[in-house]
């Protein structure tokens, strides 16, 4: 595939992405990765291989089996017909891109902030925090720090793996996303077992999360809010969350935004924390006013993005 392909493949992606969203049916790629990651698990365990081998092991086996299956089906349905294996390229690309879910779920929150019971179930479906007793401002902030945590591993990862390393490089981060999610837990079944999936899962999201931080301060400039805060926010607070690359995207938008995030968490009805992440001058009791401008923001980075990666595609593929 030359350069002009590439460009197309990309583009028409983005393009079925923003109009449709992504597509729901049953043999969805991230529903099979996770079929076969669980199948594997229990064949893996069944046999004694439940630590840092095995781990190793099950994700060469998940992420493998997962290229080989694109590969696979390429191949055959090129021999069918040869515009079927461009169309099973885009199908593909357009199912592991999410650039409009994210966003529809922030707005389905926006749209039932006078319905706080609504606002929370449609929350919970963002977050994986308790979100049984938030009032109206504690919804605000938790959407917002999802929008802004998964605007790294959700678009910028995935979108720039596939600019530059082609469907290979796509399907590979989805994969080791989904590992993470999977088995890149610190508890007793796969502390040991994930932790191939989460180190590679951090390695992968490294630089993306910290090019973020450039992203976000361009489209809070564009947008006229506040791109020098973002900078200082990034670089003050990114540290305040146990990941190693969230921080980075979520402190950025505090302070493009302007705003304190973070807050009163509780998990299993336990107090996690009070830090606000942000200056003390910044509010902290938010409404749609903020979100509002949240999604804003995350929509200008998400349309940057797909602009830098065709920019990054013409040099890498170009050449």
């Amino acid at each position: 595939m030359g350069l002009t392909g590439h460009l197309a493949l990309i583009l028409a992606a983005c393009l079925l992405d923003a109009i449709f969203g992504d597509p729901v049916y049953r043999l969805h790629p991230i529903r099979v990765i996770g079929a076969w990651s669980l199948l594997w698990e229990r064949a893996l365990f069944a046999v004694g291989l439940n630590g840092h081998g095995g781990g190793i092991l099950h994700w060469l086996l998940v992420v493998g089996g997962a290229l080989a299956a694109w590969w696979g089906a390429r191949l055959g349905l090129g021999l069918l017909h040869p515009w079927l294996a461009p169309a099973w390229d885009l199908f593909v690309a357009y199912s592991l891109l999410c650039m409009r879910d994210l966003l529809r779920h922030g707005q389905r929150v926006l749209d039932a902030l006078d319905d706080l019971p609504t606002a929370r179930q449609r929350l919970s479906m963002l977050v994986g925090r308790d979100t049984t007793h938030l009032q109206r401002d504690g919804i605000v902030r938790a959407t917002i720090e999802s929008l802004s945590e998964n605007l790294t591993d959700g678009v910028l990862t995935p979108l720039w793996a596939l600019c530059l390393f082609g469907l290979p490089g796509l399907i590979l981060v989805k994969t080791v996303s989904s590992l993470d999610s999977l088995v890149g837990y610190q508890n007793e079944r796969y502390g040991r077992f994930g932790w191939a999936g989460a180190r590679s899962d951090d390695l992968i999201h490294w630089l993306p999360a910290r090019l973020s931080v450039p992203l976000i301060a361009l489209a809070a400039t564009i947008l006229d809010l506040h791109p020098r805060l973002a900078f200082r926010a990034a670089r003050t607070y990114h540290d305040m969350l146990p990941s190693p690359n969230s921080g980075w995207s979520e402190a950025a938008c505090a302070g493009a935004l302007r705003v304190r995030l973070i807050g009163p968490i509780r998990d299993g009805g336990q107090l996690v924390t009070e830090q606000y992440m942000g200056d003390p001058d910044w509010p902290a009791t938010l409404d749609g006013v903020h979100l509002r401008q949240a999604l804003r923001l995350i929509l200008v980075c998400c349309l940057l993005a797909v602009a830098v990666g065709a920019s990054l595609s013409a040099l890498a593929w170009g050449c």
